[in-house]
C-alpha cells in the first residue's frame, strides 16, 4: 500500500490511500490551529480500533450481544523519556458476557494487527527522491 503525504498549509498534513485523505494538524501550543487531530493521536486511535475490531468480530462470530462492548485505551507516559511507558485496553463485556469466553476475548484483542505491528516492527527506511543523489537512512 502506498500512502501519499501533502502539505495543505501550516503545519497540516494530510495523508491519502485508498480514496480517503487523513488529515492532521497540531494542537495550538505546538504551532497549529488544532483543528485536525495530531499524528500521534491518530496512531493510538488506531491501536484502539484496531482492538476495538478484534473484540467485535469475537462476539459477532459466536452470536454474543454487542450492545455495551467497548474498549478504553489508556496510556502511561514516561516523563523522563517522552514517550509511552504502557498502552493498556481496557476491555468493557457487554451484561451477561459468558465467563467461559473471558480470557478467549483477551487474546483476541491482544491479536490486534497494529499491535503486532509495533510488537515486532518492521524496517523503516527513509529514501531522499528526485535529487541528484540519493540518500537512504535507517
Amino acid at each position: 500500500m502506498n500512502v501519499e503525504i501533502e502539505f495543505p498549509g501550516g503545519v497540516q498534513v494530510a495523508a491519502r490511500f485508498k480514496g480517503h485523505t487523513v488529515l492532521t494538524d497540531q494542537s495550538r501550543e505546538h504551532g497549529g490551529t488544532g483543528l485536525a487531530p495530531e499524528p500521534f493521536d491518530l496512531f493510538l486511535a488506531s491501536l484502539g480500533s484496531c482492538a476495538g475490531y478484534y473484540a467485535l468480530r469475537f462476539c459477532q462470530e459466536r452470536g454474543i450481544e454487542t450492545q455495551g462492548l467497548g474498549l478504553t485505551l489508556v496510556t502511561e507516559a514516561d516523563p523522563e523519556r517522552k514517550r509511552l511507558r504502557a498502552i493498556r485496553f481496557d476491555l468493557h463485556l457487554p451484561e451477561g458476557f459468558p465467563v467461559r469466553y473471558r480470557a478467549a476475548i483477551l487474546r483476541a484483542v491482544d491479536q490486534c494487527a497494529v499491535k503486532r505491528a509495533i510488537a515486532e516492527p518492521p524496517l523503516f527506511l527513509s529514501v531522499a527522491a528526485g535529487v541528484a543523489e540519493t540518500a537512504t537512512v535507517a
